[in-house]
């Protein structure tokens, strides 16, 4: 019996559950290996697993955790396909906007926070891609050319995510002129979409 192998040591998250996400969801498999080299990636890819309907055996081999994943039958290339235009319309229906006001994720290490907001982003272009996304004060430094989520960004407003970025902020931090993706809004747009239809998550 064929065992698909995914050697997730070394990526960062969330990226071990990016990856073992594809597989299950491909469907091409029944069985899945998914070696990782710390407790949190063993710990976030099992979750995922269980959630998905699939059954993990953990083992630990030379400092990594062998996770052995069991897809479900019902997962392996027997689920009618989607309608062609079903995917573009989530893209246009999703209904979470996420209100950014800040370049870094939560309290405590600006690093650390770096790092949660480049997982953030990496996480939503693994996702029906959300309606908005509206940057503010220091969050439209994500925008510029030198942003650490500048790819994501990209790949959500291809997808269709409208991304509007605070033109004032902008102008305060002296960033107008290295402004990359997104539109140049102002305060009375970013409310309207603020107090529109969508569910709000605000970041910062």
């Amino acid at each position: 019996m064929s065992i698909k192998l995914l050697d997730c040591r070394g990526l960062a998250c969330p990226l071990p559950v990016v990856e073992t996400k594809k597989a299950v969801e491909a469907g091409n498999e029944k069985n899945i290996l998914v070696i990782v080299d710390n407790a949190v990636a063993r710990e976030n890819v099992s979750r995922f697993a269980r959630n998905a309907g699939c059954t993990v055996d953990v083992t630990e081999k030379e400092g990594c955790y062998h996770l052995e994943i069991t897809v479900p039958d019902n997962k392996i290339k027997n689920i009618s396909p989607e309608p062609e235009n079903k995917a573009e319309d989530r893209g246009k229906t999703a209904g979470n906007l996420y209100f950014v006001t800040s370049n870094i994720l939560g309290q405590g290490s600006p690093d650390l926070g770096e790092v949660l907001m480049k997982s953030l982003m990496v996480s939503l272009t693994q996702q029906d891609p959300p309606a908005a996304l509206l940057f503010l004060n220091t969050g439209v430094y994500l925008t510029v050319e030198s942003s650490p989520v500048l790819e994501q960004l990209m790949f959500l407003a291809d997808k269709g995510t409208e991304i509007l970025v605070c033109g004032t902020c902008l102008n305060y931090y002296k960033l107008s002129e290295k402004h990359t993706v997104g539109t140049v809004s102002n305060m009375l747009e970013i409310n309207t979409m603020l107090t529109g239809p969508y569910k709000v998550i605000t970041i910062g």
